[in-house]
């Protein structure tokens, strides 16, 4: 492992007697990895030798806040388990309705409510996590065929911006290419 680079929470690695793991928390001269075959957290020296990083996550050289943490964490059972964070809608959406409206007048508008219509957006943005999780570990799929999959999937968060409004906390939003390219 490279010892001048730094770890964050949520960082992938591998171990060479433990197996994969994922560092929960970042200490000054070690991270407290949880590792997946052993069931058990074990505090490892940065500068371990039988220590690999597979995928380095929230790289950074700053001590991580108590939220920056619990979004790690949140991150970690996503990946790992399949549990889904609790996403709010904004307050000023609550109880409100999405209302379509046919150009011709002599048909009946369309009312969904918004925190019905709030959930299918976010298991959309779910499954698609899922999805580039799925094609990240993929043994078979080449490393170019990741990357071009993984901007495909990049474009779909960007479209998807459009109802970055309903989410309550910024942190939710959907992001897709920052060059300003999306659609």
């Amino acid at each position: 492992m490279n010892v001048d680079m730094e770890l964050g929470p949520g960082s992938r690695v591998q171990h060479a007697r433990l197996g994969q793991g994922v560092v929960v928390v970042k200490k000054y001269d070690s991270y407290v990895i949880t590792f997946i075959d052993q069931e058990g957290t074990h505090d490892i020296n940065k500068d371990d030798p039988m220590l690999e990083t597979i995928e380095a996550q929230n790289v950074k050289p700053d001590i991580e806040t108590m939220s920056e943490a619990e979004r790690s964490i949140l991150g970690i059972l996503r990946q790992w388990a399949g549990v889904q964070e609790i996403v709010k809608l904004g307050d000023r959406w609550i109880g409100g309705n999405m209302v379509l409206q046919p150009a011709d007048k002599k048909l009946t508008p369309k009312e969904i409510p918004i925190d019905i219509f709030f959930h299918k957006i976010v298991m959309l943005r779910d499954r698609l996590r899922v999805m580039e999780q799925q094609i990240n570990a993929h043994k078979k799929l080449t490393d170019e065929d990741k990357v071009n999959l993984q901007q495909y999937i990049t474009r779909i968060y960007g479209s998807l911006t459009t109802f970055n409004v309903l989410f309550r906390q910024k942190e939710d939003y959907f992001v897709g290419d920052k060059s300003g390219k999306d659609d």
